[in-house]
């Protein structure tokens, strides 16, 4: 997968440098910052928020400010569309963005994101264009690259992490790349100020969670159940203990991903001591299925948003 322009995006640039408000929030001006700067300045501004008094008096137990990350497949329905969607989610209160990468062969992704890539591949969706999209919306908030080992392995290391820095892109999650193997990975994304994000398991054993957690830059990707991505009907019984676990193993947020697709899932993570919630696959499915995505997949982040901060 290849191809794209590497402009340095000057005008995205210079709204992370201003600030502004995002979903209705005031989120401080990154100047300079890093990546790995931004995402924790993210973090913080999630935690900071406090619910409104009419929506405090109505809840049975108070809410725990986590931060929302939505996940959109790059390219799917297209490339100009996924921008779309992207600034939907920025618009209805995202956090942070976990932008998707189409590959032929995604093993940590269930049916719906693997339908969405395969189809964006088959529209002509590429690395390239991906990162024009990245590009386009990095100006406005944190966004972390999810893409598979060849991609980076292909070009070099080096090179990869080089030109996805230059769009302003704050993190990178390689899920098939082994913790023993990502020593180049990381040391390249800790060079150019990108978080290079691992992902753990709750059958990660917990000497290696240690050694896992005490890398991990911008936040630790925990996967809430043993499989792939995918809605799932009940399974909050468990955030708690999964959440415990990693918080235990790191100094960086806790990040809660897969099976989560709902307001009340999503709520039940952050009381579950999540830092932030990751929804995937119940967006993907929303932006495949209606005739206007970006407002599909808006709605339903609003109402994410709304569950987590009321």
């Amino acid at each position: 997968m290849s191809g794209g322009a590497d402009g340095r995006g000057e005008g995205a640039s210079a709204l992370a440098r201003s600030g502004g408000r995002v979903g209705g929030r005031e989120v401080p001006a990154t100047g300079d910052l890093a990546g790995v700067e931004r995402i924790a300045a993210a973090f913080a501004a999630a935690r900071a928020h406090r619910p409104n008094r009419e929506t405090l008096a109505t809840l049975a137990s108070p809410i725990r400010p986590a931060a929302l990350m939505p996940y959109l497949m790059g390219g799917f329905p297209s490339l100009a569309e996924s921008l779309r969607v992207g600034e939907a989610c920025v618009d209805a209160g995202a956090d942070i963005l976990e932008l998707g990468v189409p590959y032929s062969d995604p093993l940590a992704d269930g049916p719906v994101i693997h339908e969405a890539a395969t189809r964006a591949l088959a529209a002509g969706a590429n690395l390239g264009g991906v990162l024009e999209v990245a590009r386009a919306l990095a100006g406005r908030i944190p966004v972390v690259l999810m893409c598979y080992a060849n991609m980076v392995l292909a070009p070099g290391v080096e090179a990869f992490v080089e030109r996805l820095a230059r769009t302003g892109a704050c993190g990178l999650i390689v899920p098939d790349l082994p913790y023993e193997e990502a020593g180049a990975a990381l040391a390249a994304c800790d060079a150019h100020g990108v978080a290079f994000v691992p992902l753990v398991a709750p059958t990660t054993p917990p000497e290696r969670l240690r050694e896992i957690g005490a890398r991990a830059r911008g936040f630790l990707y925990t996967v809430s159940v043993v499989g792939t991505t995918g809605e799932r009907a009940a399974l909050s019984e468990r955030f708690a203990e999964v959440v415990a676990r990693a918080k235990a193993a790191t100094t960086v947020p806790v990040a809660l991903g897969f099976g989560i697709g709902t307001p009340a899932q999503a709520r039940e993570a952050a009381h579950a001591g999540a830092d932030g919630v990751i929804v995937g696959s119940r967006l993907v499915r929303a932006a495949g299925e209606s005739d206007d995505p970006a407002a599909a997949v808006g709605a339903l982040v609003a109402e994410l948003a709304a569950g987590l901060r009321g």
